[in-house]
């Protein structure tokens, strides 16, 4: 288990593609000690509490037969929907998909385009607990062809705020597992080829 006095290590990468659908990973290396993993349910129910807590309640991710909704407030709105969880398990990997349905912050021409994915993958020295979106498309963004402006403003806003909660979260994870609270610090890497938001 890390000294206390060392930093988290958190990556990241946040990028539009050519289609200029945004692609975004996050990931932390947890050590290796008695009880390592969370499973992947787990995983889906801390990130909806750590939503809840970024939001002071007024994001409020709910579960139904239909699939996941990030609602606001007690309303019908939701500002992301997806389809029902689709979960995945190995001898070294499990997983939560949700698959992108629509919602407020969705291009109206994108929905069912985009998955959002949280993965727990075993390894010899620990544990990588990974936060995935891939090929999701913005309603901030406009289009397959945005504006300079419209980067901008995507990049300031909801793309800051995801980066914000993800890091929140692997952070809480930490504390979750371990018992231990460490500071946090963000280290770019390089997964895929793009702009970066």
């Amino acid at each position: 288990m890390p000294k206390p006095e060392e930093e988290l290590q958190i990556a990241c990468q946040q990028i539009l593609l050519p289609d200029a659908s945004v692609f975004s990973v996050q990931w932390v290396d947890l050590p290796l000690f008695p009880g390592s993993g969370i499973g992947a349910r787990q995983l889906l129910e801390q990130y909806f509490e750590v939503i809840r807590r970024c939001t002071l309640g007024f994001v409020r991710p709910a579960e139904n037969a239909d699939g996941v909704h990030f609602r606001v407030l007690s309303t019908r709105f939701a500002l992301l929907s997806f389809e029902p969880a689709r979960y995945e398990a190995g001898d070294e990997l499990e997983a939560v998909h949700l698959c992108i349905a629509g919602g407020l912050l969705v291009q109206a021409g994108e929905c069912g385009r985009g998955m959002f994915s949280l993965l727990e993958q075993r390894r010899p020295d620990g544990v990588r607990v990974t936060v995935e979106l891939s090929d999701y498309c913005p309603l901030l963004l406009g289009s397959s062809t945005p504006s300079r402006l419209r980067k901008l403003l995507y990049g300031l806003t909801q793309s800051y705020f995801h980066k914000v909660v993800t890091v929140k979260y692997l952070s809480h994870l930490y504390r979750f597992l371990t018992g231990t609270k460490q500071r946090a610090r963000v280290k770019k890497v390089q997964v895929r080829q793009g702009t970066e938001i």
